[in-house]
């Protein structure tokens, strides 16, 4: 037997070429298909905003498409690799490869490293590209798409709990002391009852609260109504615990959720869902890797046995249910249930040794 990792260049290109190939005609087509239904839902909403145009329609895919490729890229390398090693089985590639004396992992082989290139670029491309477009069209959806300041640094329907009482900001713009609050409410509740209701048009940080100038304060229990020329409430809530209160983990590259979670630390806020989030930037685009090992099932067995369409399945279903654990621990990791590093490579982990597993005990 041919120990060596790719026992034939040639073969190696040529399956590493139908394997890239094939991918991305699966990407382009969903891309092309999702971003089709998705403005359609959407150009009613863009349109509707006085002055947007063709122009905005075509700014808004412009921003979802990065979107959609970084989300649905991994799928796409689940269902090339089946098409890829089901139509080399097919077609007896794959029994003429066994029969050379090539191994299934050295099969396989061209298609992992082609898949840790992919991985490199996805990585880069979410970092680049899509956490920017994510940060753009999550500022001009708060603003239902119409006119927003490139750029502008200002956070939109921030939501603040301090106690029982809860905060609600309609715009946050500056950092530290400087930051400032604009048409604020603040809901004072005892035991989850609501006792006032204060509005404000202004807040800002002031003798370690907030300071509301031309307060409004609505007395629940009385219904009576008075207008104050300043108030201080909030004693104790931090500036930090707005500006970073809507921190996106796909909003942000690494190095700035890096720095996010440490300014969250420091005013002493959970970052446990921010960490997971900023491990699976590593994880995310490593799936890829795991597809085909994954798909390695519908590569192998006799076609003519009439069970390659159920090896097909059978791969497509470990792909599918690695997509259904990922999220899952996501999903756990921002409840706290589980630590970050588990939620974000519990499942990378538990498939690679799965697909092994799958691989060596039924061909090797």
């Amino acid at each position: 037997m041919n120990l060596r990792f790719f026992p034939s260049r040639r073969i190696a290109l040529y399956m590493a070429k139908l394997f890239v190939l094939r991918s991305l005609a699966v990407l382009a087509a969903l891309v092309i298909v999702l971003q089709t239904l998705d403005l359609l839902g959407e150009s009613g909403k863009i349109l509707r905003v006085a002055g947007n145009g063709d122009a905005e329609l075509w700014h808004y895919v412009s921003l979802r498409i990065p979107q959609l490729i970084a989300r649905f890229l991994p799928f796409s390398v689940l269902l090339g690799t089946l098409i890829t090693l089901a139509t080399l089985n097919q077609n007896s590639e794959i029994v003429s490869m066994k029969a050379a004396g090539i191994s299934a992992h050295q099969i396989i082989a061209p298609l992992v490293l082609a898949s840790l290139l992919i991985a490199a670029v996805t990585f880069v491309f979410q970092e680049r590209v899509v956490t920017r477009a994510s940060a753009t069209l999550a500022a001009w959806q708060a603003v239902e798409y119409g006119p927003i300041p490139p750029n502008s640094g200002v956070a939109n329907n921030v939501w603040v709990r301090n106690g029982d009482d809860l905060i609600f900001a309609a715009t946050v713009a500056g950092r530290g002391p400087a930051t400032r609050l604009s048409n604020v409410k603040v809901y004072d509740r005892e035991g989850g009852t609501l006792v006032r209701m204060i509005e404000a048009p202004q807040a800002r940080a002031a003798d370690g609260g907030w300071l509301m100038e031309k307060a409004v304060l609505f007395d629940v229990s009385t219904t009576a109504e008075r207008a104050l020329p300043s108030l201080l409430v909030a004693r104790g809530v931090d500036p930090t615990q707005f500006t970073l209160a809507n921190v996106d983990p796909d909003e942000q590259d690494f190095r700035t959720l890096q720095d996010s979670i440490r300014q969250m630390e420091a005013a002493g806020r959970a970052t446990g869902p921010l960490q997971a989030g900023l491990w699976h930037k590593f994880s995310g685009p490593l799936s890829a890797v795991l597809m085909p090992l994954l798909a390695a099932v519908a590569a192998f067995g006799l076609a003519r046995s009439g069970q390659l369409a159920l090896r097909a399945v059978i791969g497509m279903a470990l792909g599918f249910a690695y997509f259904v654990a990922d999220n899952f621990a996501l999903a756990m990791g921002n409840f706290g249930a589980y630590p970050p590093l588990l939620a974000a490579w519990a499942p990378f982990v538990l498939f690679l040794l799965i697909g092994e597993t799958v691989l060596i005990r039924t061909e090797e």
